[in-house]
């Protein structure tokens, strides 16, 4: 994949100015980084907590030619190259369900995809956001995410890890395009998450909450939960808490 980056000093939303692009007729790898969002936000309209050079602000424009029903494995793929960015930054990090990057329960990126129709057809608009320090956490946060800087004691400029983070993302994905790519990105996620199976979770959907046991991925990257009934409950979208981890939750921070 070729990247074309436009840097934007502040904006309101690196997805939405990635949306823009996309109907006007960007290319794919079009990407959009900006220094500070005053408008970020992640899934269900959460914010992102956006303060100048205080994370990597990232979108991408992608034109995949999967089939429409592996599309949410676009999220899994950009989980994959984010854990193995964060590895290079001498980090452990662990992937949960299905667009959070963890360390020690901490999230430390938040992954947002956004699906727009175009004159050029389908986009598909990944929004990936690391936290590059925490000091511009509030309260209500502090207890739940981190930052490359607080993990390592180094603080990183958004340069240096988007240039890792492209690099990944170019590998993952032409995995996720090639033949049986589906199932090889499946395989990837498995070996990074401690969420793929065993895992005792509580995931909050719309209009019930679910409790058991993660029990792998179905093919379309939907994860299964074992209840304590034993029966196979398949969640497509949904908040997922580790029931082992007191105080776990996810933080204020999407993509």
């Amino acid at each position: 994949m070729n990247f074309n980056i436009l840097r934007f000093d502040t904006i309101g939303s690196t997805n939405t100015e990635a949306i823009n692009q996309a109907r006007l007729g960007a290319e794919e790898g079009l990407c959009i980084i900006a220094r500070q969002q005053n408008a970020g936000r992640g899934r269900q309209g959460r914010a992102w907590i956006s303060e100048k050079d205080a994370g990597l602000y990232f979108s991408v424009v992608l034109r995949p030619g999967i089939e429409i029903r592996f599309l949410p494995l676009i999220t899994l793929m950009a989980g994959v190259a984010v854990f193995d960015t964060l590895q290079e930054c001498d980090l452990k990090p662990d992937i949960k369900w299905v667009n959070d990057v963890l360390i020690g329960e901490k999230k430390i990126s938040g992954i947002l995809a956004e699906t727009v129709e175009t004159p050029k057809g389908l986009a598909v608009i990944v929004g990936i956001g690391i936290n590059l320090k925490s000091s511009n956490f509030p309260p209500e946060i502090e207890q739940i995410a981190t930052s490359i800087e607080s993990e390592t004691q180094r603080l990183l400029n958004a340069e240096e890890v988007a240039a890792t983070l492209t690099k990944f993302f170019s590998y993952f994905y032409g995995i996720l395009n090639d033949v049986n790519g589906p199932k090889n990105i499946l395989g990837e996620w498995r070996r990074r998450s401690s969420y793929f199976s065993g895992k005792s979770v509580r995931v909050v959907l719309e209009n019930e909450t679910v409790t058991g046991t993660t029990d792998g991925l179905e093919d379309n990257g939907a994860l299964r939960i074992k209840t304590s009934s034993g029966l196979i409950k398949i969640i497509q979208a949904g908040d997922v808490e580790n029931l082992r981890t007191s105080g776990a939750g996810i933080a204020a921070h999407d993509s």
